[in-house]
Parts: structure tokens; sequence; C-alpha cells
């Protein structure tokens, strides 16, 4: 066994062992395991926050997309950096409001706010669906660094199942208590190598970052800018809006707000948070170096070009740091969405189904869930080839279209009813699962359409067609329902 893997394993066993001693002496009841029993301070959710959006996308698919595709990578800083403005009037609202009827997951506030266990049901199996393919990318992500840091020893598979073991162990002992307390040590790690590694090697490799994107423009000219067609202007916008909305709709983020002490976190938070979103050029400037320094790396492989790089240059036992930074960055994030994943199915679909059932049982029905979904991820991990980065914007689709009926319901007087909100879902829904499956998109559907009208992403177009029907529905069933009022004693 090298030096590198040896790393990564300590930073493994450090990781399982912070689990149990976050877990130490607290009753793990629902409240403390989902949301730490909503004690949290403006650091500790800062840093929760931090990783569930810092995670290995941002450590391998961020360089994979720059050395892939150029310009369009870009997205991730504009959209990560928007989504933290939404915040500052966001977040307060959803805390307050979880607070005052101690809401313990996403599908609780919906049900909540509309009076339907249906929509909640709904808001729930959109949460699971959407949230399958960010696990993906987080067990992707293990198997990468693990499986390059060992230098091949390792297979990816293996390291896929030995990521998914660890994880599952790891949320099943500690909840969200283990993913606060990890969080601390992979945020200190990212911006010590991502920082280091997008300075050096650029020097390193260029002797600067003005020599390097010289060098890259006179290698692949016209790689630096947006392209025409496809990953156009047009698709850089319509993706950067449709992630804004989506930013904060994801399960796993809720449970996080949920755990905050106070409101006023979130304000803070969204002040501080744009200049940690910097360090992600350092990411990008890595997978700039990689592209001449480590050609051929075609589609999905692209997610090797950090990695394969750092290999060429450092030593093995400092492949080992990198990789161990790397492993909290799928570790943090792959906890969240695990638990979540099974708080969701455990309490707000099977509890609806069977409402007599005690909190313990459901803390314990979510606990046997954790293996089985992590097992589902699993295949899906071994069995599909697309990038880190499709995978994020597939699930970015899905989650996107709870967000219309979510800002309305933060209304005094909110205008949707629940079935204006359960078509509109329904409908984004189907739009999005259709043209994914059938490998379509608005250029192939639609041909006779403008370049840029062609270029949108469907989520967006799905999206807005969501809010339409939404609308709609609402509207109908309320003029309907005046109709059907009886008549006033003047009329007869």
């Amino acid at each position: 066994m090298n030096i590198s893997l040896l790393i990564i394993l300590a930073f493994l066993l450090l990781s399982i062992f912070l689990g149990i001693r976050s877990s130490k002496g607290k009753d793990m009841n629902l409240e403390q395991w989902t949301v730490g029993g909503r004690g949290f301070g403006a650091i500790f959710v800062f840093l929760l926050m931090a990783g569930e959006i810092y995670t290995t996308f941002s450590f391998l698919g961020g360089s994979g997309w720059a050395y892939g595709k150029g310009a369009p990578a870009l997205y991730v800083l504009i959209y990560i950096t928007l989504s933290y403005v939404l915040s500052y009037w966001l977040l307060p609202e959803i805390w307050k409001y979880a607070k005052e009827n101690k809401l313990m997951s996403q599908s609780d506030f919906f049900v909540s706010k509309y009076k339907s266990p249906r929509l909640g049901i709904l808001a729930a199996l959109v949460g699971v669906v959407s949230m399958i393919p960010v696990i993906v990318v987080q067990l992707k992500g293990l198997g990468i660094i693990v499986s390059e840091a060992s230098y091949g020893a390792i297979s990816m598979s293996a390291a896929v199942w030995m990521g998914a073991v660890g994880l599952t162990i790891y949320v099943m002992i500690s909840g969200i208590h283990g993913s606060v307390w990890t969080a601390v040590i992979k945020d200190i790690m990212m911006i010590a190598i991502i920082g280091f590694l997008g300075i050096y090697l650029p020097i390193h490799y260029f002797g600067g970052f003005q020599p390097m994107f010289e060098a890259i423009d006179a290698a692949k000219p016209g790689f630096l800018k947006f392209p025409n067609q496809g990953l156009s202007v047009s698709w850089f916008i319509s993706t950067v809006i449709l992630l804004v909305f989506g930013f904060y709709m994801w399960p796993q983020v809720f449970s996080a707000v949920y755990s905050a002490r106070s409101g006023k976190v979130f304000r803070k938070n969204a002040i501080i948070s744009p200049l940690y979103t910097l360090m992600l050029l350092f990411v990008f400037f890595v997978g700039f170096t990689a592209i001449l320094k480590v050609p051929g790396l075609v589609g999905a492989d692209a997610d090797l070009s950090l990695l394969r790089l750092s290999i060429e240059t450092f030593d093995p036992w400092f492949i080992g740091i990198i990789g161990g930074a790397g492993l909290l960055t799928a570790l943090v994030p792959g906890s969240m969405l695990l638990m979540s994943v099974a708080t969701l199915l455990a309490k707000n679909v099977y509890k609806e189904f069977v409402p007599a059932v005690s909190d313990r049982h459901v803390v314990r029905l979510a606990k046997i869930l954790v293996p089985i979904i992590a097992l589902i991820a699993v295949y899906f991990t071994l069995n599909g080839g697309e990038t880190m980065s499709a995978l994020i914007l597939m699930g970015y689709s899905l989650i996107t279209q709870l967000f219309p009926s979510l800002l309305f319901s933060l209304k005094k007087k909110n205008p949707i009813n629940k079935h204006g909100a359960i078509a509109g879902i329904i409908t984004g829904l189907a739009i999005v699962i259709c043209i994914t499956l059938s490998h379509s998109t608005i250029g192939t559907l639609f041909p006779s359409l403008p370049q840029a009208a062609k270029d949108l992403n469907v989520g967006i177009i799905a999206l807005a067609i969501n809010f339409i029907v939404m609308i709609t529905v609402s509207l109908a069933l309320r003029n309907h329902a005046v109709q059907l009022e009886p008549q006033s004693v003047n009329d007869i």
C-alpha cells in the first residue's frame, strides 16, 4: 500500500472518529439526527452550507469542465454568487417559519404551507429523485480520488464500493453532527490545497496566468470564448437563472437551514460567502493548466484532469493530502444527501401512510434506508458515463421545479392553491424527464427556432411552463369555487 493511499485512509478514519465523537452524549432522536437540535451557530451553519456547495464537483468537476469546455465553465462562479444574494431574503423567512412550526424536512414545509400531505409526498419524491444524481457525483468523485491516488492499485469500481460503505457507516452513526465537524477540517484543507494548486501549477508550467491563457489560445483558438451554438451565451444565461432559483431547493440545504440558532446567521453568511466562492477560480486554473499538460482526456475522463496533473507534478505523500481533501469534499455533502433522502422517505412518505408510527421508529427506518439508497447510487455510479457537471445540471432541472410553489408560499396571501402547485410541479418534472430520457434538446424538438432559443437550458423552459400551469390551475379552481358558492338573499 503506497503512502498516498495510507494518508487518504487516515482521513477517512478521522472522519468516522469525528462522527462517533460528535454524537456522544446526545439522544439521537429525529430532531438531533436531522437538524442537530436547531442549535448551530453562524460558523457551523456557514461551514455546513459550504459543505453542501463545495463538493467533489467543485474539486474535480469544476476543473474537468474548464479542461473540456472552456469559458462555459464560468457559469459555476456566477450562479453561486447570485444565489447568495437571494439567500439574504429567502433563508431567514424559511428558518422563521420552520422554527415556529417545528419542521424537520423540506417536505414538511410544503405540507404546512399548503395543508396538503399529497404535496408533501410529491415534494419528498422530487427531492429523492433529484438527489440521486448528486449522490452519484459524490461516489464518482470518491472513486476517482481513491483510484487515481492509489496509482491504479485500486480500481474505480472497488473504490466506489469502499466509499459507499464508509459513507453509509458515517451517516448511520453521526447524522448531521458528524457532517458539521468534518466540514471544519474539509474547508480549511480545501482552501489551502485548491489555493496552492491554482497558483502554483500555472506558474510552474507556464510562468504565470497570462502566459497560460496565451498558450491555450494559441493551441486551441476560440476555446476560451463562448461557442455560437450549444453552450452559447443563451445557454449560459438560462442555466445561471435556473441554478440560482434551484440553489436552495435541495432538501439537505433545508436541513442545514433548520439547524441554525438564529435567522441572522443567513444574512451574515450572504455577506461573507461570495468571497469564499472566489476559490473556485483556482479550481478552473488547474483545469486550464491541464489542457496542454495532460492532453487527451475526453468526455467523462475530463474529471480526472486535476488528479492526473497533480500526479505528474508532485510526490506521492502530497497526492495523499490532495486525495484526503477530495475525500472530505465527498464525505460532507454525501452524508447530508444520504441522510436527507432517507429522512424524506421515512418521515414524509412512509409516515404519511402509517401516521401512528413513532419518531423513534422513523429514525430507525431512516437508518435502515441509508445503505439501500447507497446501493442504488452505486449502481448508477458504475453504470453511467456522464460528467459530474452533466449529473449536477440534471438534478437541478428536477429540483428547481419546486421553486415557484415555495416562492408564492412566502406571501401573506398565497394566490396559489395546492392543486395548482401539484399540477405545476408534475408538468415541469414531466417535461424534464421526457426530454432527458429521449436525449432531445429544444433545438431537435423545434428546429425552426432561432439558435439562441435552441440553446436554452431545458430546465428553464420546464420552469416557465410549470409557472404558467400553476397559475392557470389555481385561478381556474378559484373561479370554479366562487361560481359554486350559494347566492345571497338579495340575489334570490
